[in-house]
């Protein structure tokens, strides 16, 4: 339509929200649907937090707040930087928002110019690419490819990098692979960027806690103090707390970057959900030891879906060290045709047609940028795991 903006022409439509719409279709027409294209945890938020949310509306704190954030969430993050992370860091480092997406928004938005490069890894979130292209800019993509365990290599990043690059936007562990980089490859990468001052680091934490096999979780500006001043680290509570719809996200970088996120907040939403802030308090400085069950099941369930896929299939899946999501390749199945006559030219016809005639969705790899994979979620019960994974076995079975 003539009066649409040419910016918002420049962005495409979530592929993950697409999928999850049109299984919720089909759910409602009455289909048997597994839905495993969308990322949140299926545990409910924890009870302490849900109680300090009703506490925070009978106390009457529903109104505006700091547009960055209320001071005892403020401190809250500081105080996890402190502890989790080795950040020494005050509330005055930190900056909170309506979820994380909002936050590498507002720093895209605050800093980007027509002209400007930021370099994202491939596979990548889908909406890294749709965010610097809606600020004018452009993703240039590093490989980091199933050769690489999907993740970046300093050689890589190396090549990435021109004057133009303002941002290098790092997600570890992945969405949608799964990889987690170890202190020592995020130091490797730091040699890099310690050689490119005028580049600027995105790190996105949000499934820190996802860390399996007895793995450390490691970040960047952790990792290499020197790069702690162009270094916005990012997380929120949404995958640790199983707080996706609350809408709280927080990071800590320099401060002249804050106050210009800050700014362009309070012309936008003006402040986080108030009550959603106290909840995240809570969530911050309450007890975290649920969390080493959570990642018992989401590892267990990590190996039965690994398993699964890898039983005869036709896929090649690796082992994803954190998050919820397996990133199979299907590129051998390519070129066939289902047991329904759907021809699986690409890996979007190969999801389409599993969603067709198995009721099981998924994301392609294409969306993320990386053609002949899916983006599996094992964020779901064993129960819904296990019979998505076998009427996935049974659909590659049937490909000829």
């Amino acid at each position: 339509m003539a009066f649409l903006s040419e910016a918002l022409g420049r962005v495409a439509p979530s592929a993950t929200v697409a999928i999850s719409q049109k299984a919720r279709m089909l759910a409602a027409e009455g289909r048997d649907i597994i839905a495993l294209s969308a990322g949140e945890p299926d545990f409910d938020t924890p009870e302490h937090v849900r109680d300090a949310a009703k506490t925070a509306m009978d106390e009457g704190k529903t109104r505006y707040t700091n547009v960055d954030g209320i001071a005892e969430l403020k401190e809250a993050v500081a105080a996890k930087f402190r502890r989790d992370n080795g950040l020494d860091v005050t509330a005055a480092d930190c900056f909170v928002s309506a979820g994380g997406k909002l936050i590498i928004f507002n720093a895209m938005m605050a800093t980007l110019n027509p002209g400007d490069e930021v370099v994202v890894p491939v596979p990548y979130w889908v909406s890294y690419p749709e965010i610097v292209r809606l600020c004018g800019a452009e993703p240039v993509f590093a490989m980091a490819d199933a050769s690489t365990g999907f993740k970046l290599s300093p050689e890589a990043l190396e090549a990435a990098i021109t004057p133009r690059t303002k941002w290098l936007i790092l997600n570890t562990p992945s969405n949608p692979s799964g990889a987690a980089y170890s202190a020592a490859e995020l130091k490797a990468l730091a040699a890099v960027l310690l050689r490119h001052p005028h580049v600027h680091i995105l790190t996105d934490d949000i499934y820190e806690v996802l860390v399996y096999d007895g793995g450390r979780f490691a970040t960047i500006a952790e990792v290499e103090p020197a790069l702690r001043e162009r270094t916005l680290t990012m997380n929120g509570v949404s995958k640790s707390h199983a707080m996706t719809g609350w809408r709280i996200g927080y990071c800590t970088g320099p401060r002249p970057l804050l106050a210009a996120m800050t700014k362009l907040q309070g012309q936008s939403i003006s402040n986080p959900t108030s009550i959603s802030q106290w909840a995240a308090v809570a969530a911050l400085n309450g007890p975290q030891d649920f969390l080493k069950d959570w990642r018992s099941v989401f590892q267990a369930r990590r190996d039965m879906v690994v398993a699964g896929l890898n039983a005869n299939t036709g896929l090649d899946c690796q082992t994803p060290a954190g998050a919820f999501y397996v990133f199979p390749s299907c590129q051998q199945l390519l070129g066939k045709t289902s047991a329904g006559g759907a021809r699986l030219e690409t890996d979007e016809a190969f999801v389409m047609a599993l969603l067709e005639e198995t009721g099981v969705a998924l994301v392609h790899g294409a969306a993320f940028g990386l053609p002949g994979h899916f983006r599996l979620s094992y964020a779901a019960s064993n129960a819904e795991l296990e019979e998505a994974v076998r009427r996935i076995q049974d659909f590659c079975a049937a490909i000829r």
